[in-house]
């Protein structure tokens, strides 16, 4: 991935930490506690939150809601036991 996307590897790594060696207090330990289903409820609220900002014009809105979207599908990812090179990989097939 290019290093403009390393923030991506940064957060994907913790996120794979804490799943690995849970941490008191963690909001991402909180997720992989409660399950897939509070992890999909979060993807569909975030997911409603960024077309609530796109709607309402608000970039700024809409880019801290793709932020904490993309946070959230990161931790679909580990708990699925994806990478990002699985999506790139996938990406790439579709083009």
């Amino acid at each position: 991935m290019s290093e403009k996307f390393k923030i991506l590897n940064e957060i994907f790594d913790v996120v794979t930490d804490r799943k690995a060696n849970p941490k008191d207090g963690s909001y991402t330990n909180y997720l992989f506690d409660k399950g897939i289903d509070k992890i999909c409820k979060k993807i569909g609220e975030e997911s409603s939150e960024v077309i609530i900002a796109a709607k309402n014009n608000s970039p700024e809105e809409t880019r801290y809601e793709i932020a904490d979207l993309i946070y959230h599908l990161t931790v679909l990812m580990v708990n699925q036991g994806l990478t990002w090179d699985d999506i790139m990989e996938e990406l790439k097939k579709r083009r």
